[in-house]
């Protein structure tokens, strides 16, 4: 006989204090609930290359890039380098969530099991293209982690947004307005102050 309320109930433990468990679904397979306190900081990430840096071409290899360098030279490509540090630390923040989350769910796509792609469809990666800027916006936010509020990892989604404006469609939507987080470091909010603006049920945690 099936008991859903026990997978319930389980999974209720998790949200609540944190903690790791595994639910059978109705498939047979698991469910695994993951926080900062169960899991670490990955050290590298899976990247499929796909052709011309487009989000539909073909995917030639999958490059393992340093955790900590992929974050680098994914967000001079996302976030405007000359922009206010606290709107690069915001984006870093995001960029480094992002990906924390997509390494602990792979995807396997014309046989290639990757992390993410080097595209616009994760977030756009291109070797080497740091900047001091953005480097520096990376190490700031590097001991920390934005997260649920008992400690689960999800990711930042982020969208381009309208330029001088805070867009406030985005506001605790789930999705930070990458010209907002400019906007709103411009009016004097640190990065702390504008992931919360967008993101809801969320914390600053020190990292593991």
């Amino acid at each position: 006989m099936k008991r859903p309320w026990i997978a319930a109930m389980a999974l209720f433990a998790v949200l609540l204090w944190g903690g790791a468990v595994v639910v059978p679904s109705a498939h047979g397979q698991v469910y695994a609930y993951h926080t900062i306190y169960n899991t670490p900081l990955p050290s590298v990430i899976h990247v499929a290359i796909r052709a011309n840096n487009d989000p539909r071409g073909q995917i030639l290899w999958v490059q393992t890039v340093g955790f900590q360098e992929y974050c680098s030279d994914v967000l001079p490509n996302e976030w405007f380098s000359n922009w206010k540090p606290e709107a690069l630390k915001a984006g870093a923040m995001a960029v480094k969530m992002f990906g924390w989350y997509h390494v602990l769910h792979p995807v396997t796509i014309d046989g290639f099991t990757f992390d993410v792609d080097n595209t616009t469809n994760f977030q756009e990666y291109k070797y080497m293209s740091g900047r001091f800027e953005t480097d520096q916006a990376v190490r700031n936010i590097w001991p920390y982690a934005y997260v649920y509020t008992n400690g689960g990892i999800g990711p930042l989604d982020f969208r381009a947004g309208i330029p001088n404006n805070a867009n406030w469609m985005y506001n605790h939507s789930q999705k930070m307005a990458q010209w907002g987080s400019e906007y709103l470091a411009n009016a004097g909010m640190n990065y702390i102050q504008i992931l919360g603006f967008y993101y809801t049920g969320r914390t600053l945690l020190q990292g593991p």
